[in-house]
């Protein structure tokens, strides 16, 4: 008896999503946003004010989803104690936290890959002199 029920429980085989290609692209803003709201594959973009807007940031966060921070609407001072709380919690969900321009910064979750890197102004200048400096054989 234990042995048939152990046969039920593995044979159950998951729902596979059969949906061609063109049922895939054809859906419509509504049934993708339901579909982001339950696995968290949503972007969301901040301009916090003030620190106090940072919980709100990794809350969205927690729930898997990327976020991008504006911080020019905040002083530097603030700017600084919300990366580092950002990064804290970027750090203790296993993501990511990269710099995508001047006080702007992607921070995503375990379950989203970033491919590709966003050159700084600074570093391409700094690359260009360093390039001087060598030989060209």
């Amino acid at each position: 008896m234990a042995m048939n029920k152990l046969k039920k429980w593995f044979s159950d085989e998951e729902e596979v999503n059969t949906m061609s290609e063109e049922e895939y692209y054809n859906v419509s803003e509504e049934e993708a946003l339901k579909e982001a709201d339950k696995t968290g594959n949503k972007m969301i973009l901040l301009e916090p004010r003030a620190y106090s807007e940072s919980q709100q940031i990794a809350d969205h966060l927690k729930n898997r989803n990327s976020v991008v921070v504006n911080l020019k609407r905040v002083t530097s001072a603030q700017a600084k104690r919300i990366i580092d709380f950002l990064s804290g919690c970027v750090y203790s969900i296993g993501g990511t936290m990269q710099k995508i321009g001047v006080g702007i910064y992607l921070c995503t979750p375990k379950n989203v890959n970033i491919q590709g890197k966003i050159t700084d102004e600074t570093e391409s200048k700094e690359k260009k002199n360093n390039n001087d400096d060598e030989i060209d054989w």
